[in-house]
């Protein structure tokens, strides 16, 4: 018969236990560490339809997006907005000598870059010449004007 003390046995089996949860946390580190930097969330925004004779509106929330980084295309009846928060660039400070010293060092983020992207078919086809676009307090808005049907013309019988 082989009997082993119960205390030894709980020491090893908690110096693996410790063991085992560091390589762990070591090895989803080196996983995910390297794309933290570079990850990005992509998010549908929240969106917001109405309709006049004329026109329609669209709003969406886009916070922390230049207008510059929007894209809008319109084929027919189907809108897409895609957009992308530029990456933030690491900014230098100069100290009291007129020295550029690196800013501050990023220590914890919860805040992940964002892509946003939504696509909606709207009821009748856009004149995309006669609509725009704005963007104001992280909120889009779209004024699509409806294409007007060609009215009805003659064909001449020669």
């Amino acid at each position: 018969m082989f009997v082993l003390p119960i205390n030894t046995l709980s020491r090893h089996a908690q110096r693996l236990s410790q063991h085992q949860a560091s390589e762990f946390s070591r090895h989803l580190e080196r996983m995910f560490h390297a794309d933290a930097e570079q990850a990005m969330t992509l998010r549908s925004p929240a969106l917001d339809i109405s309709e006049t004779a004329n026109a329609y509106t669209l709003q969406l929330d886009m916070p922390g997006v230049s207008k510059e980084a929007i894209k809008i295309s319109i084929e027919g009846r189907r809108v897409s907005i895609d957009a992308e928060q530029p990456k933030p660039v690491s900014a230098t400070t100069g100290d009291a000598d007129g020295k550029q010293m690196p800013s501050a060092q990023l220590l914890y983020r919860e805040r992940a870059l964002t892509r946003y992207s939504r696509s909606v078919s709207l009821p009748q086809e856009v004149n995309q010449a006669d609509s725009n676009a704005k963007l104001e307090n992280g909120v889009l808005t779209l004024t699509l004007v409806k294409r007007q049907a060609a009215g009805a013309s003659h064909l001449t019988v020669s």
